[in-house]
């Protein structure tokens, strides 16, 4: 039996990096400052907005003024300076921009992915345009998008220049044996066969291969071994935890930056899949939508405008081994899936409703983030795992009930 560790965002939150989309776009907001610095025209143009200077005098005296006077002043108050300064400053956010916005102020988080689908929907679905015009208003948004994601990749390599520490908490869960509390109802039968199967003398050298893998004393493993199959009442005797232990474990990678390789063991039966691409290779990123579920979807293909299909991430998928990878390890064996920082959200539906509906999944462990009042988000993640189900009762028998579940960090 296997183990799938989902990483989203919330994974880099926990280590401490300011990987939020909300700080991204605090950062590109400071780059917007600094570019008007080296503007010597009234006019500063980029795909997401276009800052006019009401006045005709180069943008970068005006900056250079105003911090000159306000000395303790930062380039993130002077754009917002510059926005509700309407008196002296034209401002135009592109509609892409203008959500990604509004979504921050109102809930001071934002889902740029998702965004991006609702805008590409509407463009392409609901505005009731000519197609000379969806496909200008379709290029304009995909344009915006390969913005993003060129400035994302430049803003996580500044802030990924340090390694971060291990935490305790993270390493022991991925690595931990598995708990029978946590295995699903269909799925008893198949940790069974996976305990029975080491239990058998006949496969000693999986247990020498896990005492290797897992840094496990070996003394102490091989007694315990055999005190458990020489004892007359199985019961009387602790059961050895290395009959629960993973075979392999892989760590899908949603994010870009190399957190997640802190925990990969350097062994064969343990690897780090970076489904989305890694910065250090900003070709292979991969940034916009995969929900294929969405009633909506099938109609967008029909309309046979590539411009609607640029940014699917099942397509792009198809650039590299990865995804064939996660195929395979999920179809070799029956396996457990745990969810650190991974919201679960649609922007990735496609791909995890064919982890969490599949034959050989036998459990979803969420890991939840507890905040400082001592609520968490425990039901918002299941909220969001389920939306990836078409089978609820499938749904209810796989996650794991919150009472086996734990913080993502914890003492």
């Amino acid at each position: 039996m296997n183990r799938l560790v989902l990483i989203g965002n919330g994974f880099d939150l926990a280590h401490g990096l300011k990987t939020s989309y909300a700080d991204f776009i605090n950062w590109y907001k400071a780059h917007r400052v600094e570019s008007l610095g080296k503007e010597h025209s009234n006019v500063s143009k980029d795909p997401l907005c276009t800052i006019q200077l009401k006045e005709r005098q180069a943008l970068s005296i005006y900056v250079s003024n105003l911090f000159w006077a306000n000395q303790n002043v930062t380039h993130l108050e002077i754009f917002d300076y510059i926005v509700q300064n309407t008196d002296e400053f034209k401002v135009t956010f592109s509609p892409f921009f203008e959500r990604i916005n509004k979504s921050i102020e109102t809930k001071r988080w934002v889902d740029i992915e998702e965004e991006y689908y609702i805008l590409l929907r509407a463009y392409a679905l609901e505005y009731g345009v000519n197609d000379e015009a969806r496909q200008q208003y379709l290029e304009s948004l995909n344009e915006q998008m390969d913005f993003l994601k060129e400035s994302l990749v430049q803003y996580i390599k500044e802030v990924t220049t340090k390694q971060p520490e291990i935490k305790a908490s993270i390493e022991k869960a991925i690595y931990a044996q598995f708990e029978p509390e946590d295995i699903s109802i269909e799925g008893e039968e198949k940790l069974e066969e996976h305990k029975k199967f080491l239990e058998d003398p006949r496969n000693e050298s999986l247990i020498d291969e896990k005492i290797v893998k897992y840094g496990l004393s070996e003394s102490e493993t091989r007694n315990w071994v055999q005190w458990y199959r020489e004892a007359k009442d199985k019961t009387s005797v602790l059961y050895p935890p290395v009959f629960l232990l993973p075979d392999e474990i892989m760590l899908l990678n949603f994010n870009y930056t190399p957190t997640a390789e802190i925990y990969a063991k350097r062994y064969d039966s343990f690897a780090d899949n970076h489904i989305h691409g890694d910065i250090s290779y900003p070709l292979s990123v991969i940034f916009g939508y995969g929900d294929e579920i969405d009633e909506n979807f099938k109609r967008l293909k029909e309309l046979n405008e590539n411009e609607c299909l640029r940014n699917v991430k099942s397509i792009r998928y198809q650039e590299a081994p990865n995804y064939r990878a996660v195929l395979r390890f999920i179809e070799s064996a029956p396996f457990q899936v745990l969810v650190m920082g991974h919201s679960c959200g649609n922007s990735d539906r496609t791909l995890l409703n064919t982890i969490f509906e599949h034959k050989n999944c036998v459990s979803i462990k969420p890991y939840y983030y507890k905040k400082e009042d001592g609520t968490d988000n425990y039901i918002e993640m299941v909220q969001n795992i389920s939306r990836n189900f078409t089978d609820m009762k499938l749904m209810r028998d796989r996650v794991v009930n919150k009472t086996q579940c734990e913080p993502l960090v914890h003492d």
